[in-house]
């Protein structure tokens, strides 16, 4: 069994539809005989000429050579009938509808005429793998490979063991997508797999903001994007997924864990999506999408005020200067001094604290926060307390966007929008890591690879500082007494120890093992 993952050669996909057809590329661009069959006779005829006229384009587009091209066509073996003879199938891969029982059924009669060498694996993305397996008179040959659509192009793939699989499987499985070119992570089977269920850290964190009525949805997003670097903002990416689709699988996880506060829905998106507001499917969601374009409100404009001198707290190191360069290049009038005069817009720089509780001592309707995350490099993001004076809170936003910066301006709360989704996303990673459903190193690779983040949430947690990460979950925590804020052990731990979260450190295996 070790050298079952260098020995294999065949494999047979069963569902001929998006997901399967591109496991079926891939499988036949790695070099193995791919047997493709279906309930649908036709189906499989088609899935064999829609992948070969594939392999066409890539060799015209020189990103395969011709030979390669025509090689990999010849391994493409239509057999029609699932249940047809297996014998020189080495792994079987199921991508039929998501549906329990029809899963099991088929997993059920394909034992009756596999041979026992062959290992089966489905590409459920929400169905227990063990639930699937406990149809089998031997459940230890099946286990979870679960690609992420287009196959071809996200080379993450997780690999999900039952609770009854054969140690030796998911290794094997994992050697197997190594060697045809993709990543492969070992993921629990609970509730989510690995990557959805970190996925939940950005968009519930977002959805609460909303509820809050913190922040509006593009104001979210752009902070995403241009403070936290991701490729695409919490509603947005709800938008293109679809709340249809994204919302029960929130629900979903979050049950599935035993209503664990952290994963909890939002009554927001509930709504929404009974009121047909899916997103990009339906042309509005958060956005309204005119022949399928989002359109997005402009940037923030200056006000037209006289402006007025801006004095800057410097509770945070590097605030006064970093941000007080930055205004003067805007030429804005920048005070020195212990205090503000009294014309002065006074701009506070918070972390992991509200506004209100770094300027108690401060002119409080001259005060307002800019949220130091990011440095400043990219978007300004201003927070606006309910106490601020009108006139002042416009001179402030004019001076900000005299900076040429982008601005942001969202309501004042115990952290700002940045620091909330950061944290979020580190504590739901520290909190996989802490009930050892993944290694640490499986847990970054997923979320670098399964969902596009510049950086995995341990790595984040890391590059940030685990003791800054546990400032501001502590601080929310104590100013909502919401629980889905309390920081995982995890991060805790590494924080007092001075560890990296990204390191399992000593356990107690390391003694006794």
């Amino acid at each position: 069994m070790e050298q079952w993952a260098r020995r294999a050669t065949a494999i047979r996909v069963i569902g001929t539809g998006a997901m399967g057809r591109g496991i079926a590329q891939w499988a036949a661009a790695g070099g193995l005989t791919v047997e493709l069959a279906d309930a649908r006779l036709e189906a499989v005829t088609e899935a064999v000429e829609d992948i070969g006229a594939m392999f066409d384009r890539l060799a015209a587009k020189g990103r395969m050579d011709a030979a390669g091209a025509e090689a990999a066509k010849a391994r493409l073996r239509p057999v029609g009938e699932p249940l047809t003879p297996l014998q020189n199938c080495d792994l079987v891969v199921e991508a039929v509808k998501e549906d329990l029982a029809a899963k099991r059924e088929l997993f059920a009669a394909l034992e009756k005429v596999a041979p026992e060498h062959t290992v089966f694996a489905t590409n459920t993305s929400s169905l227990p793998v063990t639930a699937i397996g406990a149809a089998l008179a031997d459940p230890s040959r099946l286990a979870g490979l679960h690609f992420f659509n287009p196959v071809p192009l996200m080379r993450l793939v997780e690999v999900v063991p039952g609770a009854r699989t054969a140690g030796w499987v998911p290794d094997a499985l994992a050697d197997l997508v190594r060697r045809l070119g993709h990543e492969p992570v070992l993921a629990p089977d609970a509730p989510g797999f690995l990557v959805n269920h970190a996925g939940r850290g950005l968009v519930t964190e977002a959805l609460q903001i909303l509820s809050e009525g913190a922040a509006e949805p593009v104001d979210i997003d752009r902070i995403a994007r241009d403070v936290l670097g991701l490729r695409m903002g919490p509603c947005e990416l709800l938008d293109l997924t679809g709340l249809d689709v994204s919302h029960p699988v929130m629900e979903g996880i979050w049950t599935g864990f035993y209503t664990e506060p952290r994963f909890r829905p939002s009554r927001i998106a509930r709504a929404r999506m009974e009121a047909g507001l899916l997103g990009r499917k339906t042309g509005e969601g958060f956005y309204k999408y005119v022949d399928g374009a989002k359109q997005e409100p402009q940037e923030v404009s200056a006000p037209d005020v006289a402006p007025r001198p801006v004095w800057i707290h410097d509770e945070e190191p590097g605030v006064r200067e970093g941000l007080g360069a930055l205004l003067s290049e805007g030429g804005v009038q920048v005070e020195a001094g212990d205090e503000p005069s009294g014309e002065a817009i006074v701009l506070v720089a918070p972390f992991g604290r509200s506004v209100l509780d770094v300027a108690r001592d401060l002119p409080l309707e001259r005060t307002l926060g800019v949220d130091p995350f990011g440095g400043f490099f990219t978007r300004l993001t201003v927070s606006v307390h309910p106490g601020v004076d009108r006139d002042a809170g416009r001179a402030a936003l004019a001076a900000l966007v005299a900076t040429g910066r982008a601005v942001s301006v969202v309501r004042d709360a115990p952290a700002s929008v940045a620091q909330r989704l950061m944290a979020s996303v580190v504590n739901v990673g520290c909190g996989i890591a802490e009930q050892r459903l993944a290694r640490p190193a499986d847990i970054d690779t997923g979320v670098r690879l399964g969902l596009g983040y510049p950086r995995g949430p341990l790595e984040w947690g890391d590059s940030v500082g685990a003791a800054r990460v546990l400032a501001v979950l502590r601080g929310l925590h104590e100013a909502t007494g919401d629980p889905r804020y309390r920081p995982s052990g995890w991060l805790a731990e590494r924080a007092a120890l001075g560890l990296p979260l990204a390191e399992a450190g000593t356990t107690p295996l390391d003694l006794t093992g």
